[in-house]
């Protein structure tokens, strides 16, 4: 199954064992038989910001209880007994566990109800709980009411309380108690016989709360429009009207409802599901989501719409269900997974949204078939922040999480590029997760390079896994790195957190164009230039391409520092210039990026952030190429050039051809020794006239490493001399120079000496003739040729240190007089 529910709260597992010495506490003893009449009664009633869960149950003798179960001690505390048989409706205690407000329908246990004050049909109650002291009525109402304290953003010990108060009669009240502290740490309701408040909101007919960045949405009818309405509680105990925006929904059959308040039981669950559907998402990125069903009279075909407010766009989806089946119809289901929102449908579809990049259709998952029938519990849902969904009929919270196991079947049994890509998105974001194993991933693209056709797999997984990578440091790089190859509001308040982010989204849809996401246009040309000018002889500030060449060596040593385990392919170990100023490159003007439009971060976090990041695009590279091999053999990379190459040797060069097509499109930087495996390979895999035609036209770039081991490695046979002399002619001079003096060969004899008179005439200066018949070992009497090596000698003899070739004996004039003869009676035919 696609996702993979782990139970984080099951309120008979983790509460009922505890009932019995709670019971026993409460009552001053005699907590037998709490158990029997326990289980029957007992539900989740509401769960705070802080994680805390506040469920209810009866006691054996028809009274109402109320408990806390701390997630973070894992402990149960009991709060509060009402010795009434009453129907709890909604419960929320305030943060330092003083004070409890609840709201009950009392019935008798004939079934009628017993009325509590003249005309009530609700209680409302505020309690004072440490110690047990005084209680006071807040409403009695014939509407149904729900509780809901205000939690501070920073826990402290206060003396005011908010309490919110949501009437079914569509208005929203906020309580102000004021406390004090008596004998310690005994605390009472100040001026209880009054306590100030304020109208909310009023008139409206759907509202939600945001309990973990204590927000309430709500919708009003304007004229026969929908608006949506934000009102943002903060610390000091003030609220702003977010926003005010109209959405084109129609909420027609929708009864009064609310979202995330606590779950009422004694709602019908069935008349619900026929109603429109609508909740409201949003993450620490800045996300806002709509989501929305409209009323559904037939399960045949199902639309729903969700708005990405912080894209300022909405998308439309139509579905057919295949089947009208009732019993398994239970209507729509939205839940927040963080950047991802799932769409279920029990029993025909699971549509998993990308909110965080939905302008790309191909990024979401919409999985089908037998799998889906189950994947979510059947019973009531109430999606809940940190990817928390709460069972209401069973009374579990679950967390949810991905499955990765399930993304990494379908990566290799998905049939459409759009679902290969979503697949692999999806598990990439998996990366922190425990289990995560990348190798796998690997290991597909490696066997699927030519899989998929409307797009690179190799560019989209170096793009994808590198922005997933750093992603979880920092969300704000959302924004300025690139998460694919495939490629109205105004702010009014000036706010931090969540308001800031979506602010910053909205501005960056408005105003910027092109997008901030970062690409190495820049780096390519510059790189492109410094490559150039090395080959013309120019050369630049030698402070400038010494910072470049420190960025890439900072690189390295952060992927070796990294690295967990030796690896078969030796890369990282030859001295590759132009990589390495690529790599430098890149480093620069990334971290110029990140530094003009990250502002307020630490210079030294955006550093590591850019080492980290283009350490994993090199590693992926690596990763890959050290895949295929193992898959085709244990040892370490070890061949001869004199022998041919195997099925498994070009299954490495294939890859590597496809990795480095897919790197010079994204200019990013090979790890260093890559060129150089790649010839090697090319040489031992392919027929001499392919192997030419791919270093002609840049698909094989000749490396001095490279040739030094085709000299080296291969005989003298004629095949192999004419490989050596086609390779050697397509040198650079400088590395042709180089490799010639390794090779015994005529031709390389001859290729040294005319490199020697040429380097020894080139700053020649005509100076008087002094004889020097004699020194010649030839006796020639062609004097042009006399003249020539007496020339030679004379330079040589006074500019020994021309004649240098890293090491090696000179070359002097009596080798270059016997070489120049040979090859003149050559050419004379003698």
């Amino acid at each position: 199954m696609a996702l993979r529910l782990g139970v984080h709260f099951d309120v008979r597992a983790d509460v009922l064992p505890s009932l019995p010495a709670q019971a026993a506490t409460a009552a001053g003893g005699g907590g037998a038989g709490v158990l029997e009449t326990a289980q029957e009664s007992l539900r989740v009633l509401n769960i705070e910001r802080n994680g805390n869960i506040i469920y209810t149950y009866k006691d054996n003798k028809g009274n109402a209880v109320f408990g806390l179960y701390d997630c973070q001690t894992r402990q149960n505390e009991h709060l509060y007994t009402f010795e009434k048989d009453m129907q709890a409706v909604s419960c929320s205690v305030n943060s330092e566990r003083t004070l409890l407000a609840a709201s009950f329908i009392q019935y008798t246990k004939e079934g009628v109800r017993n009325e509590l004050q003249p005309g009530s049909k609700c209680l409302t109650l505020l309690v004072e709980i440490h110690p047990v002291n005084n209680v006071k009525v807040l409403k009695a109402v014939e509407s149904c009411i729900w509780v809901q304290f205000l939690y501070p953003h920073v826990e402290s010990h206060l003396l005011q309380n908010h309490l919110l108060l949501i009437s079914e009669e569509k208005y929203i009240d906020r309580f102000h108690i004021q406390i004090t502290r008596e004998d310690g740490n005994r605390v009472v309701i100040r001026n209880s016989s009054h306590l100030p408040r304020d109208r909310i909101a009023e008139d409206f007919v759907w509202a939600q709360w945001d309990m973990s960045e204590q927000r309430v949405y709500y919708i009003e009818l304007e004229k026969s429009k929908s608006v949506l309405k934000c009102i943002q509680f903060w610390a000091d105990e003030s609220f702003n009207l977010m926003f005010e925006m109209p959405l084109d929904i129609s909420l027609s059959g929708l009864g009064f409802k609310f979202v995330n308040f606590g779950y009422d039981c004694y709602q019908d669950q069935d008349k619900l599901c026929r109603q429109p559907s609508l909740c409201i998402f949003t993450n620490h990125t800045g996300s806002l989501c709509v989501c929305y069903s409209p009323k559904c009279d037939s399960w045949k075909k199902i639309t729903y719409s969700v708005f990405y407010l912080h894209k300022g766009y909405r998308k439309t989806f139509t579905a057919a269900s295949g089947s009208a089946d009732s019993h398994v119809a239970k209507g729509i289901t939205f839940l927040n997974l963080g950047y991802l929102v799932a769409v279920y449908f029990p029993g025909h579809f699971l549509h998993l949204l990308n909110i965080q990049h939905p302008d790309l259709i191909c990024h979401s998952l919409f999985l089908t078939g037998n799998k889906m029938a189950a994947v979510l519990p059947p019973g009531p849902l109430q999606s809940l922040p940190g990817s928390l969904i709460l069972d209401c009929s069973s009374g579990k919270v679950y967390r949810a999480a991905l499955d990765q196991s399930y993304l990494m079947w379908l990566l290799w049994n998905a049939r459409l590029d759009c679902e290969k890509m979503a697949a692999l998105h999806c598990v990439l974001s998996c990366g922190r997760d425990p289990g995560f194993q990348e190798d796998q991933i690997v290991q597909w693209i490696c066997e699927h390079v030519s899989a998929c056709h409307s797009f690179d797999l190799i560019q989209e997984f170096l793009i994808a896994s590198s922005y997933w990578s750093v992603y979880p440091e920092m969300s704000d790089v959302d924004m300025l790195l690139p998460y694919s190859s495939v490629l109205t509001w105004n702010a009014v308040y000036s706010f931090k957190g969540y308001w800031a982010k979506l602010s910053s989204n909205l501005e960056y849809i408005k105003y910027t164009k092109p997008h901030l996401h970062y690409h190495n246009s820049v780096v390519r040309r510059e790189w492109h230039n410094l490559v150039s000018e090395e080959k013309t002889g120019k050369r630049r500030s030698t402070t400038y391409v010494k910072n470049i060449l420190d960025n890439a060596i900072k690189v390295i040593s952060n992927m070796e520092t990294r690295m967990l385990e030796p690896k078969l392919i030796p890369l990282l170990q030859e001295e590759d210039r132009h990589q390495r100023l690529l790599m430098g490159l890149m480093v620069s003007e990334l971290r110029d990026h990140l530094l003009r439009h990250l502002q307020g971060v630490e210079k030294k976090k955006i550093e590591q952030m850019v080492l980290d990041y283009i350490s994993k695009l090199l590693n992926l590279i690596w990763c890959m190429l050290e895949t295929s091999w193992r898959k085709h053999s244990v040892h370490p990379w070890v061949f001869h050039l004199n022998d041919h190459g195997s099925a498994a040797d070009f299954e490495v060069f294939h890859l590597m051809t496809r990795i480095l097509d897919a790197a010079n499109s994204l200019c990013c930087p090979l790890p260093p020794g890559f060129h150089s495996l790649h010839v090697i390979l090319g040489v031992h895999c392919l027929p001499l006239y392919n192997l030419l035609h791919l270093i002609d036209n840049g698909v094989l770039l000749l490396t001095e490493t490279a040739v030094r081991r085709l000299v080296k490695d291969l005989d003298n046979s004629e095949k192999n001399e004419k490989l050596k002399f086609s390779i050697i002619v397509r040198l650079p001079p400088l590395i042709g120079r180089k490799v010639c003096r390794l090779w015994d060969h005529p031709m390389s004899s001859n290729s040294i000496s005319r490199n020697h008179v040429a380097q020894l005439l080139k700053n020649y200066r005509r100076k008087p003739r002094h004889s020097m018949i004699g020194k010649s070992s030839f006796p020639v009497e062609f004097l042009p040729l006399n003249y020539f090596i007496e020339t030679l000698t004379s330079l040589e003899s006074s500019h020994q240190a021309l004649c240098d070739f890293e090491g090696h004996d000179n070359v002097d004039a009596e080798f270059v007089e016997e070489a120049a003869l040979k090859h003149t009676t050559v050419l004379l035919g003698l």
